[in-house]
């Protein structure tokens, strides 16, 4: 079976989207952290106006989630004062870490790659396709692809899924391709953002020797 070239297919929706006509497409896009969106969002910014939506509730420990979400509205004003593309905003999510330990009971002992984060992914798109219907946007997509340690194929399919399901286009990705990733590594030491050793889950942290703190 051939896999699915998620690039070519991202590379075709953005040439039929050029001239924009009456202005560029809007997209509601997801993001886990600053890193990872540095280069999303240089690169998508010249075709879409683009608001973040931050929402990870994943991310167990308060202050892990408020430095993280500071950093995230730091880049987004450096790209918006330096004028890299169309002007870009930022939507934060409710910090709910409950709902993730929730949706984890029963797959606390999968290792980071597993059932557990694809149903971590599957709560955090199927919020984010749900204020993307609801916000009237064109499309809704994520940043979670630019990671070489995350299943590029497994996200889109669950994009598919929610955008099925709550009927607004989901914008396929896989934004590791051609030096994404790369490029992201330059754009994190270039403003010099904080970059996190882990996804942000008390399971993940307990993988790299920290301590799991369930709230619940």
């Amino acid at each position: 079976m051939n896999r699915v070239n998620y690039q070519k297919k991202l590379e075709k929706i953005l040439e039929s989207r050029i001239p924009f006509g009456d202005g560029p497409p809007s997209l509601f896009l997801h993001s886990c952290c600053a890193p990872c969106s540095s280069y999303v969002l240089e690169y998508l910014c010249r075709y879409f106006s683009i608001a973040v939506f931050y929402y990870n509730p994943n991310i167990s420990m308060v202050e892990e989630y408020t430095k993280r979400v500071e950093e995230q509205k730091r880049l987004i004003g450096a790209y918006n004062r330096e004028g890299k593309g169309f002007p870009i905003q930022i939507v934060e999510g409710d910090y709910e870490p409950d709902v993730f330990f929730r949706m984890a009971r029963g797959y606390e002992d999968c290792l980071e790659g597993g059932e557990r984060c694809f149903r971590c992914f599957e709560m955090r798109l199927n919020e984010t396709a749900r204020r993307a219907k609801e916000g009237g946007y064109d499309y809704f997509g994520t940043t979670l692809t630019i990671s070489p340690m995350k299943n590029a194929e497994k996200i889109n399919e669950i994009g598919e899924e929610a955008a099925e399901r709550w009927n607004v286009a989901w914008l396929p990705s896989d934004f590791k391709k051609k030096d994404g990733y790369k490029r992201s590594v330059e754009l994190s030491a270039q403003y010099g953002l904080y970059r996190q050793d882990y996804c942000g889950c008390a399971f993940s942290r307990a993988e790299k020797g920290g301590k799991i703190l369930n709230p619940s």
